[in-house]
């Protein structure tokens, strides 16, 4: 769905009033642009790009019977200019929910379990490195229902089911289980394992996990797919690693895709970031894909960025 901007300004402004009153009302965002420059065997051209830079607002209310009410509606905004009119808002992570002890409900559009499975372990999300230009299932669908038990132990399941709202089409499932968190802040230690049955076509496995040695940030990813109308199928590895010192954080990432018939495709990005606040850092990327010969991919990027976070 497409958004003008007036309807987004007066969403936003309501937004405000509301917490003013309210207290359980959130603005948040990420703008995120970069200088650079792309190359294939077409030639190389230079841009100014946006990316997933977004807005969005959150929040809850305390209900009877120790309920939570949840709810976030977030939008990906283009500071780039480049989007044709109307179409540089649209929607992101979307939904209404409860959350209570039974663990959380959510109602609407939303990241499948398996896309959140990943957590942290792609470092360079949202940049041409992102581990989506190789693999399939990272998916954030419309009309989902998605459940994530109470943590026991660590241990955390996450279900999304996918209504396809039409005629004939087959409803999507995305299992996970997830241990630890995400962040690595409350352990030292992340795994998931995820399921994707139907999703876009697509039946999907992940298993995913990333932990701290030193002064290191080590991830992996085990990947494997199979189109359903063909039964196709596409296997892979990721690993990344990342160092931080004073503001700096060094990081890199290789991901592979086995394709049937013997087809290989790879990528490799190397990258620094800089902090220059709590929330602004300036950064620096090099992306290199080894695709195949009728692909129109771009096959390398080299991009300086700013981002700031709200």
């Amino acid at each position: 769905m497409n958004i003008s901007y007036s309807t987004l300004t007066a969403a936003l402004l309501s937004t405000l009033s509301v917490s003013a009153f309210a207290g359980d009302v959130s603005i948040y965002g990420k703008a995120n642009l970069t200088v650079q420059s792309s190359d294939s065997e077409d030639g190389s051209f230079t841009e100014v790009k946006s990316n997933a830079s977004r807005i969005g607002f959150k929040g809850g209310q305390d209900l009877d019977h120790d309920l939570e009410l949840i709810f976030k509606a977030e939008f990906q905004v283009d500071l780039d200019g480049d989007s044709d009119k109307g179409s540089s808002i649209t929607d992101r992570n979307q939904y209404l929910g409860l959350k209570g002890h039974f663990g959380t409900v959510l109602l609407g559009k939303n990241d499948t379990v398996l896309k959140q499975s990943q957590g942290k372990v792609d470092l360079f999300s949202d940049l041409n490195g992102d581990i989506k230009t190789l693999w399939k299932g990272e998916n954030r669908m419309s009309d989902t229902i998605t459940y994530k038990s109470p943590q026991f132990n660590g241990f955390q399941v996450g279900i999304t089911y996918i209504a396809e709202d039409a005629e004939d089409a087959e409803d999507g499932t995305s299992i996970a289980l997830f241990y630890g968190d995400k962040a690595l802040k409350k352990s030292k230690y992340y795994a998931a394992v995820a399921l994707d049955s139907e999703v876009k076509g697509y039946d999907t496995m992940r298993l995913n996990v990333q932990g701290k040695l030193g002064g290191f940030t080590l991830g992996a990813i085990v990947h494997t797919q199979e189109k359903v109308s063909d039964g196709s199928e596409v296997d892979g590895f990721l690993v990344s690693a990342k160092y931080g010192f004073d503001k700096v954080t060094v990081k890199a990432q290789l991901q592979t895709a086995e394709l049937d018939g013997g087809d290989d495709r790879s990528g490799m990005t190397i990258g620094a970031d800089y902090k220059l606040g709590k929330s602004t850092k300036v950064f620096a990327f090099f992306s290199t894909f080894d695709m195949d010969i009728d692909s129109a991919e771009n096959n390398d990027y080299l991009a300086i960025g700013l981002e700031y976070k709200f």
